[in-house]
């Protein structure tokens, strides 16, 4: 939290992989404080970013604790050329199209 700079640390990943996530996640924490006070690039994409949290051996993401496809809660079709698409957030089949054909998708199954 920039303006505070507190951090908050999702437990999951203590539980998941223990100690050394833990200090991991401090260091990434601590580059984009360290950078954000300074004024220079404190966002993942940031030049500023990349090269302090390599220098000081932080991760730049944090290791996921279930898939993409864990998380996925909606599964849409295309009515054209049958490609299914897994998404984790519900989207406008109006507006969306499939990546292959341009096909109209459709809402086939809700997980969870």
């Amino acid at each position: 939290m920039l303006k505070s700079h507190n951090i908050e640390i999702n437990t999951k990943q203590y539980q998941y992989y223990g100690e050394k996530a833990l200090i991991d996640i401090i260091k990434h924490e601590l580059c984009h404080y360290h950078l954000h006070i300074l004024g220079k690039g404190y966002q993942h994409k940031n030049t500023d970013f990349k090269v302090l949290s390599k220098q000081v051996g932080a991760p730049r993401f944090c290791t996921l604790i279930q898939t993409y496809e864990e998380r996925a809660n909606y599964v849409y079709q295309c009515k054209s050329c049958g490609c299914q698409y897994l998404r984790i957030k519900k989207v406008d089949v109006k507006k969306m199209r499939c990546g292959k054909c341009m096909g109209k998708l459709s809402l086939i199954k809700r997980m969870n």
